[in-house]
Parts: C-alpha cells; sequence; structure tokens
C-alpha cells in the first residue's frame, strides 16, 4: 500500500511539474500550415506564366529585330528562370508539385509567336509582354499583400519589384518601337 501511494505520489509531482513544460512545447511546435487554395493557385499559376516567359525570351533573342526586344528577351529568361527556381524550392518545401508544362493559352501563344520574325515578332512580342505583366504585377500584388503562407508572401514581395520593371521596359520598347514606325503594320 505504501508503494502504490509513493509511486501515485511520485506520478503526481511529474505531471505536475511537466505538464507546463509539455504544454510549451505543444505551443513552440509549428502547426502544420496548409495553404489555400488561392495561395496553391498562385503558385500554380506563377510557375506557369515564369515558364512561358522563359521560353518566350528565347524566342524573342533568336526572332527579334531589335536588340531593345533582343535584351529584353534575355532578361526575361534570366530573371524568370531564377523566380521560377525560387518557386520550386518553394513549393517543394510546401509538399506543393508544380505544373512542368505550359498550359494550352502559353503553348498556343508560344507556338504563334514562333512563326514570326522581325519587326513583326517586336510588335506582337512586346504587346503580349506588357499584357502580361500588366496582369502579372496585379496578381503578385494581390499575392503579397493578401496571401496566408509568409513564405509565399515574402516571394511574390520580392517577385513583384522585379516584375514591375519588366512591365515598364514592355511599356517602354513598346513605345519606342511605334516612335520609330516599326510597330505599324506593313502595308
Amino acid at each position: 500500500m505504501r508503494h502504490r501511494i509513493g509511486f501515485a505520489s511520485a506520478f503526481a509531482i511529474a505531471a505536475i511539474v511537466a505538464g507546463p513544460v509539455f504544454a510549451q512545447q505543444m505551443r513552440a511546435a509549428p502547426p502544420a500550415h496548409q495553404l489555400s487554395r488561392a495561395d496553391m493557385n498562385f503558385m500554380k499559376e506563377a510557375a506557369i506564366g515564369g515558364m512561358a516567359e522563359v521560353e518566350l525570351g528565347k524566342l524573342a533573342q533568336q526572332n527579334a529585330q531589335s536588340d531593345d526586344v533582343k535584351q529584353f528577351g534575355a532578361r526575361m529568361e534570366q530573371d524568370h528562370g531564377k523566380a521560377n527556381n525560387e518557386l520550386t524550392a518553394l513549393a517543394g518545401n510546401k509538399g506543393v508539385t508544380l505544373p512542368q508544362q505550359l498550359d494550352q493559352k502559353h503553348a498556343q501563344l508560344r507556338d504563334k509567336l514562333a512563326r514570326l520574325r522581325g519587326a513583326e515578332f517586336d510588335r506582337a512580342y512586346v504587346r503580349e509582354m506588357a499584357k502580361d505583366h500588366d496582369k502579372d504585377v496585379k496578381a503578385f500584388r494581390h499575392a503579397a499583400q493578401s496571401g496566408g503562407d509568409p513564405d509565399l508572401k515574402q516571394f511574390a514581395a520580392t517577385t513583384l519589384g522585379v516584375i514591375e520593371q519588366h512591365d515598364k521596359t514592355a511599356h517602354d520598347i513598346g513605345q519606342s518601337l511605334t516612335a520609330v514606325g516599326s510597330s505599324r503594320r506593313p502595308k
């Protein structure tokens, strides 16, 4: 009987002492974070868009007439390639599998632009880049401000600055093409 009381007392003391420590450990352990549907959609759209920018940037370096357009294409390949690598690493840490190929819309655009050369390519490519980056700026800004996952918000905020620069450059090149007349359709 004496042993049972001693054992029960020792167990009770251990539980009292360990209880706060156990509770503190439970609070310190981060909960498994599930990405919201909006965050997952943003990641997948950003991955597809980034792949498209890289492929279209390579096309620009091959098919463009304007040196500005060729340089812009090289920058798209470099900057979006880097962002794609960062996004892939982030997705891997979050357990998200990103698309590995273009969706139908982006593949059709790539195929359409691949058939163009020279000034005609320049006009079409820069028009698409301006339109696409206008849309991307809004999406990345929204994710940076309203995203649920802090790591994804940081990625979006960091990448947003680069995308804003791309957007401005695409619009500037578009205006310069118009100013020199290369954006007018041949008669």
